[in-house]
């Protein structure tokens, strides 16, 4: 249950487990054209989810969404996927984009505050999304690169791919993640730690940069802050089994063996057929022997 088994792909059904989705609400979304039919995505695809996801809690029809991306797609021919690259968001059941500093209506690309004739010559020019998304685009397309070759067992090219994708864009969560992950491989600790601890500056919601950064934080023997990094992918994600797992042995060797007991049991209700369950099962086991049974308090 270590970062070095992260690829930077996430199955269908963890994905879903994650953004609480039906697998329903994912097929309707796909037949709209809104995402791309797939069995798993990558870092794009999840950015991509939780805008839908939020705009869907704003209570957004979905052919509103539809046809707003494909007015922006018309409209900033240089941003390839808005749902990714744009901060769309709901305003009275209508959809907004933040576009060069302020809002616009997507479909008729009128701007929604009044500013001054220079200001307006400024944002007319959208200088920002000419050079910011450019370098989004290029650095997630060296990321895409880098798992493949990655993929591939192509390592050190992969490692090469991602710290360009950095180059092009220093807060490419995926490749952070990813480029720790093969440092975290290579036993590179310190440098693991730095591209995790990059991407919590980042993203400081991503519960797997959390996640990742706990595991480093453990090989260093940092168990504090592996345990608060833990516990905020905790936080973020409520059902992450995996930091569940990790979180149960950090406290059971710790000596916390009560806070353990909780953590494996979550674990166990969350991830019951995997191959960890079977130790999941023996350590709780073994626990309840020596804590619950023998102090007199009564199995639940």
């Amino acid at each position: 249950m270590t970062a070095a088994l992260r690829s930077g792909r996430f199955g269908r059904g963890e994905v879903r487990r994650w953004l609480k989705l039906t697998e329903r609400q994912l097929r309707s979304w796909e037949r709209q054209g809104l995402i791309a039919p797939a069995q798993s995505y990558g870092f794009r695809d999840l950015i991509a989810l939780r805008s839908l996801v939020k705009l869907r809690q704003d209570r957004v029809a979905p052919r509103k969404i539809r046809q707003a991306i494909l007015a922006l797609r018309a409209r900033l021919r240089e941003i390839a996927d808005p749902l990714v690259e744009l901060r769309l968001y709901s305003e009275g059941g209508e959809i907004r984009v933040q576009v060069g500093g302020c809002a616009m209506e997507p479909v008729t690309g009128q701007l929604l505050l009044d500013f001054g004739a220079e200001e307006l010559r400024r944002l007319v020019s959208f200088p920002q999304p000419d050079r910011e998304p450019a370098g989004r685009a290029a650095a997630d397309r060296l990321f895409e690169e880098g798992v493949r070759l990655e993929q591939q067992g192509a390592v050190e090219q992969a490692r090469q791919a991602y710290l360009r994708a950095l180059e092009a864009d220093p807060n490419q969560t995926g490749a952070l993640l990813n480029l720790g992950t093969l440092y975290f491989a290579a036993r590179e600790f310190a440098k693991a730690r730095d591209c995790y601890q990059r991407a919590v500056a980042s993203d400081p919601g991503n519960p797997l940069a959390h996640f990742n950064l706990a595991n480093v934080c453990e090989e260093l023997g940092l168990r504090l802050e592996a345990q608060i990094h833990y516990e905020t992918a905790l936080r973020l994600q409520p059902d992450y089994a995996d930091a569940h797992y990790n979180l149960a042995l950090l406290y059971q060797s710790c000596g916390q063996p009560l806070r353990a007991l909780r953590h494996w049991r979550i674990y166990l209700r969350l991830d019951p057929s995997s191959p960890w369950a079977a130790v999941a099962r023996r350590e709780l086991e073994r626990l309840y022997r020596d804590t619950v049974v023998g102090s007199g308090e009564p199995r639940s």
